[in-house]
């Protein structure tokens, strides 16, 4: 690893921490002696990076340090690219053609010795056909989740009923073969998993569910954790 990419991991790795970081675990981390750790960190407190601390007990970065966003090493940037391919087989497009403005942006805005690491990864995923379950946009749908929105569903059951509900959309969730809209169903009086290639239409309410974003989503995980203990047990 060069001397660059160590300084900005260091940095990452201090931001991330709630605590001191001692020397022995900066070194393992980035896989060189310790010696090297205090000649970095010395380094970065010379170019007047706000790290406080000492050999033995640990080190911390000022949390008002604000480093620019897009200094990306060489594994960030192939974890980007790994994440961009792996989001292509889902098929959702607009989530697709998302991904693939990040990396417009990262190549305008990295090092030109950066750009090998986009051009040629040394990352990749086995070349598959992408999904193709979803059938209707999901962008007003991720925009009603964000909003803590109601949406009115007509939905096919796998039975072939056909019925229509009002619904507190948590998030989407994706497999490998399907796409799930995760909600709060007003007619079930519970959470449910609707699968989006049976959602005939859709209409994103003005209606606010009336609970915040964050607590539904507490609401469901504690759902899924209970119904997944009641499966174990029933093994």
């Amino acid at each position: 690893m060069r001397k660059a990419e160590r300084l900005f991991q260091i940095i990452q790795i201090l931001r991330r921490s709630n605590r001191p970081v001692t020397s022995a675990q900066l070194a393992d981390e980035l896989e060189v002696a310790r010696r090297t750790v205090y000649r970095d960190i010395a380094h970065l407190i010379g170019q007047r990076v706000p790290i406080e601390g000492e050999a033995g007990f640990g080190y911390v970065l000022d949390p008002q340090y604000d480093m620019p966003p897009l200094m990306l090493t060489p594994e960030e940037i192939e974890a980007v690219l790994l994440g961009v391919q792996m989001v292509a087989k889902l098929g959702d497009p607009a989530i697709t053609n998302a991904a693939r403005d990040v990396i417009a942006k990262i190549t305008d805005t990295v090092p030109d010795d950066l750009l090998p690491f986009i051009a040629e990864p040394a990352v990749g995923l086995k070349p598959e056909e992408v999904t193709n379950s979803l059938t209707f946009d999901t962008r007003p749908v991720r925009r009603a989740i964000r909003e803590g929105r109601k949406i009115d569903l007509e939905y096919r059951a796998a039975s072939g009923e056909i019925s229509h509900r009002i619904v507190w959309p948590v998030l989407l969730g994706y497999a490998d073969t399907h796409c799930l809209l995760i909600a709060w169903c007003e007619s079930k009086q519970a959470f449910r998993h609707f699968r989006t290639e049976r959602i005939l239409d859709f209409e994103v309410l003005e209606e606010t569910i009336g609970v915040s974003r964050g607590r539904l989503r507490q609401q469901w995980l504690h759902w899924r954790e209970t119904e997944l203990s009641r499966l174990r047990a029933a093994r």
